[in-house]
């Protein structure tokens, strides 16, 4: 599973999808899935937008989280 901590990012640095929106033109449903964690698929230039506008490293953005039922 792949895990999206932009939720906690954005919380952590009291900012609102809407600002997000604004500052890197990503559309409301791109960033509103993410959020949410409904997400199926990240665009390499979505990812690269979110790390810039956020000053972090993709690995800060998502995290791969192994099932264990295998």
């Amino acid at each position: 599973m792949i895990k999206c901590h932009l939720s906690k990012i954005l919380g952590e640095r009291r900012l609102k999808m809407s600002d997000l929106i604004r500052q890197t033109g990503l559309s409301r449903g791109t960033i509103t899935r993410l959020y949410h964690e409904q997400a199926t698929r990240i665009e390499f230039e979505v990812a690269e937008k979110l790390c810039q506008k956020l000053e972090c490293e993709i690995q800060d953005l998502l995290e791969y989280i192994p099932d264990e039922r295998k």
